[in-house]
């Protein structure tokens, strides 16, 4: 395929999906205390579905999603050449492998094995925000099935702490699990949202733990909004 011919295949499947995803979800965004504003930011949600990251990507205006990447986990994405491309080419996802590290949220501790040294899980990421990107993060580093996310992972706080300049803002995805529920083929049409809140920061000498579950309950206190 030749670069013009890939280019319009990819913004054609954009619009494609574009579409179909508001179709079947509506994907509404709700800002609350937080306007769409062109500036590189880390959005932070809930996780309990493959779909999440669609869903936000399809939420965000043109204009933000023009500058926004999406974290996707690299054997899920990459199982199937379409997924591979759709994520590439369409989304322009930042792949990460997920492992006992859970690179989507970074180590909860150290690895301190002298034998083996382990890359570092959040160095894509940490690429992608150096080359001026925004990035869709899911801090919990797997789905969860409960009401609540799971505590959240150190990747976030890293980040804070490494690019102190970045806006880090909550969101609460709602209902984009019913879409696709666990077992089904054909997507069902339900109404989804997802409301961004009002941007967090990490305060001066704030312990990791103290600014994660700030951090979630900052994004849990979007589901009444």
């Amino acid at each position: 395929m030749t670069p013009q011919l890939s280019s319009f295949a990819a913004r054609a499947m954009n619009l494609f999906l574009l579409g179909l995803v508001r179709v079947l979800t509506g994907a509404q965004a709700r800002w609350h205390g937080c306007p769409p504003k062109v500036e590189q930011r880390i959005y932070f949600a809930n996780h309990q579905s493959h779909a999440d990251l669609v869903l936000i990507w399809a939420a965000l205006p043109q204009e933000l999603r023009n500058i926004t990447r999406p974290i996707a986990a690299k054997d899920y994405w990459t199982k199937t050449p379409l997924k591979k491309w759709i994520t590439t080419a369409v989304f322009n996802a930042v792949y990460v492998d997920r492992g006992s590290s859970r690179p989507g949220a970074g180590n909860e501790t150290p690895d301190t094995s002298p034998v083996e040294a382990v890359a570092d899980p959040l160095a894509p990421l940490i690429e992608a925000i150096e080359g001026g990107d925004s990035i869709i993060l899911f801090p919990e580093g797997t789905r969860g099935h409960a009401e609540e996310p799971q505590p959240f992972k150190a990747g976030l706080y890293n980040l804070a702490l490494k690019f102190p300049q970045i806006v880090l803002v909550p969101a609460w995805i709602n209902n984009v699990q019913r879409v696709m529920p666990k077992g089904e083929v054909v997507p069902v049409p339900i109404l989804c949202s997802v409301t961004f809140g009002e941007p967090i920061r990490l305060e001066p000498g704030e312990e990791r733990r103290a600014f994660l579950d700030r951090a979630r309950q900052a994004v849990i206190a979007l589901r009444e909004v």
